[in-house]
């Protein structure tokens, strides 16, 4: 069976960028599925704002965030998808215009777009009209629909059963719990903010324990079946999951593994101490759990986390920063190629230098910098049709500089292009 969702929500509303980022980190780190972020003012400024937030919301979380907005025209789709949104939520009762879903839809895709709909109104959730809304709604391309204000009795189980789409129902958790909710066929998720400030890690292992199907980790295999040392223990090596970087190495007991298992946060034991450690418990700097593997003999972990702060009780990011030996250049990787030379054409921006062709490129503006992006792009064609392979390395690689540039201009960096790639795969 699939695993439900918990998605908590918060309404941005009236609420400040940074408190909003706040929240869905913490949101994060606490074991949430997902996010549902929203904000329906029909202000237009108001609309930009909260599509500014959004944005550094998407770029400093890992789970999908789906995005909350008013909409009165396709350009207002167009500009929450390219927040990086998973998803994006169109309050039915304030759509201008239903066509605007279709549009949407073949635009982006039908897996974009949910229409959230007031189970307290009863001009929206009589019979009739929810099987009207959600007939037109898949036809016009809808992922699924997101009720609130729902009260769960037999004919709402049996007409959520029996809709068309799937549905996700938004709740506060005041009149229902969340076992109830999960239970009801056809419900993929709940959205609620009931959750902040709590463990969702824990609340998830509560729920799994009285028959919900959510998402919790479950290790494939046991600690009892790994090799151990003579001590009893297995050696996690530990990497930050975004660059592969190796932070440090530890070791675990079988409590430790259980107690990582249940709460997403990397648990050891301390050799030194003689007991569980949990990385981060006096510092802060935690480390949230991305994936961990074992190796082919069994007997040794590797960690990819989320790390805060630095790994290591010197304050440096990682253990392992004092080089012993070293031959030879060591080849960079491609990925840290292109971020390197972003960060110095960032610091031009930032403090010009006398001289600098890209300190030229800046101060002449936009226009100059799209005149350099397109006559490379050109030399790119023409180079291709040659056939030397050196001179399209050699175009490719003056073209994505003045990309860069271009980048650096807008305000658009690599984690805004890997992430808009990553949302389309």
């Amino acid at each position: 069976m699939e695993c439900k969702k918990i998605i908590p929500y918060i309404n941005a509303e009236n609420e400040a960028a940074g408190s909003v980022l706040e929240r869905a980190v913490n949101y994060e780190r606490a074991g949430a599925d997902a996010l549902f972020v929203y904000n329906y003012s029909v202000v237009e400024s108001e609309r930009e704002e909260f599509l500014g937030t959004l944005r550094q919301v998407v770029r400093q979380v890992d789970i999908p965030v789906l995005a909350g907005i008013f909409v009165k025209c396709f350009e207002d789709i167009k500009k929450a998808v390219y927040t990086g949104a998973k998803m994006v939520v169109i309050p039915y009762e304030k759509l201008a215009d239903p066509a605007l879903v279709k549009e949407g839809a073949q635009r982006f895709g039908q897996d974009k777009l949910l229409i959230e709909l007031n189970a307290a109104d009863e001009k929206y959730t009589t019979p009739l009209v929810l099987d009207d809304i959600v007939r037109e709604m898949k036809e016009y391309g809808a992922a699924g629909l997101l009720i609130k204000h729902l009260t769960v009795t037999d004919g709402v189980r049996t007409k959520i059963k029996d809709a068309g789409l799937p549905l996700l129902v938004r709740d506060s958790l005041l009149r229902n719990d969340m076992g109830t909710l999960l239970s009801m066929d056809n419900v993929a998720a709940v959205a609620t903010d009931y959750y902040e400030g709590k463990d969702i890690f824990a609340i998830k292992h509560a729920l799994k324990e009285s028959g919900a199907p959510v998402d919790t980790f479950e290790s494939e295999v046991s600690f009892a079946q790994m090799k151990k040392n003579k001590d009893g223990l297995v050696p996690v090596i530990v990497q930050d999951y975004k660059n592969n970087e190796v932070l440090m190495l530890a070791y675990m007991d079988e409590m430790a593994y259980n107690k990582t298992m249940e709460t997403g946060r990397m648990t050891y034991f301390s050799r030194e101490r003689q007991k569980l450690w949990v990385k981060g418990e006096e510092s802060g700097h935690f480390q949230y759990v991305k994936s961990i593997s074992i190796d082919c003999d069994s007997d040794t972990l590797l960690a990819k986390v989320m790390q805060v702060g630095a790994a290591c009780h010197t304050g440096n990011r990682s253990c392992f920063y004092r080089e012993l030996i070293k031959r030879g250049s060591v080849k960079e990787n491609t990925a840290a190629v292109f971020e390197r030379i972003f960060k110095v054409i960032l610091d031009r921006k930032e403090h010009p230098k006398e001289g600098s062709y890209t300190n030229y490129l800046f101060d002449r503006g936009i226009d100059k910098i799209l005149k350099k992006c397109g006559e490379e792009a050109t030399e790119i064609v023409i180079a291709a049709k040659n056939p030397d392979k050196e001179e399209v390395k050699y175009e490719i690689a003056d073209f994505l500089y003045h990309m860069m540039v271009l980048m650096a201009e807008c305000g658009v960096d690599w984690e805004d292009i890997t992430g808009e790639l990553s949302h389309r795969h």
